[in-house]
């Protein structure tokens, strides 16, 4: 039986996901809860990387085991498991042949930036907190030249490894809310290794008047990751959800 786990977690004590020799992960935690609970040595398969610092609603996870309990009793089993801040919120059976990274999927990311005189203590391990006022309008328009099919190669680390810097975002939008927590929302078919955080940082640049207006368009249009701003802080970004 393969097994589709929907997983939160808040990644502040946590070196990302995937596991590594360096410090402790999510995955490794996962790996840990499911081999616990089902007697066998057992590993996941994760539909993304996400960095250290770096925080999920609706990660997803896939692994198989033989075994006669029911998929959607897993997530409850598990959950008596595994550290309070990593928590299944649901378990279901899929297709042998389902594997979370090679599906068409979708993903939802958002940035969030606390932008007011003083920090929030409460916020803090969730947004980027900001104190310098932001242009949200300006923000929000000029992020929309980051929608479509682009060649992302100046919003991506150079630590990337991949074959193609061609992704599409099919929707971006910039808000503030009540509580001064500006929300960078982007839709897209796929992202590179610090994607969102590099546009959040270059969104910044622009809607605090360190660029001008036309800043992210011709940033996109360079291919150069030199022409782009800053990687954003890790607490701000949240892996919203993966569409199927």
């Amino acid at each position: 039986m393969r097994v589709k786990l929907t997983v939160a977690y808040d990644g502040t004590s946590y070196c990302g996901w995937q596991v590594q020799p360096n410090g402790v992960t999510i995955q490794e935690k996962l790996n840990q809860a499911v081999s616990d609970l089902l007697g066998a040595d057992i590993q996941t398969i994760g539909a993304s990387r996400t960095d250290s610092g770096v925080h999920a609603l609706g990660h997803v996870a896939v692994f198989d085991a033989d075994t006669r309990m029911p998929a959607d009793k897993i997530a409850f089993a598990l959950n008596e498991r595994l550290p309070r801040d990593i928590v299944i919120q649901k378990s279901e059976e899929v297709p042998a042949d389902f594997h979370p990274r090679f599906a068409k999927t979708n993903k939802v990311y958002e940035y969030r930036i606390l932008n007011r005189t003083f920090p929030d203590p409460l916020l803090a391990r969730y947004t980027y907190f900001f104190h310098r006022k932001l242009d949200v309008e300006l923000m929000n328009a000029e992020a929309q030249a980051l929608v479509g099919e682009h060649d992302f190669t100046s919003f991506a680390s150079i630590k990337s490894q991949t074959n193609s810097f061609v992704r599409t975002i099919h929707k971006i939008s910039v808000t503030r809310d009540d509580n001064d927590v500006i929300k960078i929302h982007v839709e897209g078919n796929g992202f590179l290794y610090n994607q969102v955080r590099i546009i959040a940082g270059s969104l910044i640049l622009v809607g605090s008047g360190q660029r001008e207006a036309g800043f992210i368009k011709k940033a996109l249009e360079a291919h150069d990751r030199e022409a782009s701003g800053p990687t954003a802080p890790p607490e701000g970004l949240l892996l919203v959800r993966i569409d199927y």
